[in-house]
């Protein structure tokens, strides 16, 4: 299978979907840090790929929804952005609704 497709498969597959440096227990950069502990704060599960695991997916990911940087979230197959957004969106109390909101489609 294709990486796009592997890319296009997990993110549709996934209702809340973050691409980073790391795992939300260990982090490798700041910025996924940051990302991932606003989704956690919100209290809805979702999934991670570590992108320095798959050097595939760190490498063509930035083409699959023209976004350039790391970490990049899907909410319901759609990219949400990186960490400053995810960030703005749960300080707003935005993220919480977007994320359970993708969940509740998701679900059987």
């Amino acid at each position: 299978m294709d990486v796009l497709e592997r890319i296009d498969q997990q993110v549709k597959q996934h209702p809340v979907v973050i691409y980073m440096k790391g795992t939300p227990q260990f982090p490798q950069c700041g910025f996924s840090m940051r990302a991932a502990a606003a989704l956690q704060e919100c209290g809805v599960p979702f999934d991670y790929v570590n992108i320095l695991d798959d050097q595939e997916i760190l490498q063509n990911l930035p083409r699959y929804a023209d976004w350039p940087t790391f970490p990049q979230i899907y909410i319901d197959g759609e990219l949400v952005g990186g960490c400053d957004i995810t960030v703005e969106l749960h300080q707003k109390g935005e993220l919480k609704a977007l994320m359970e909101a993708a969940c509740a489609k998701a679900a059987p």
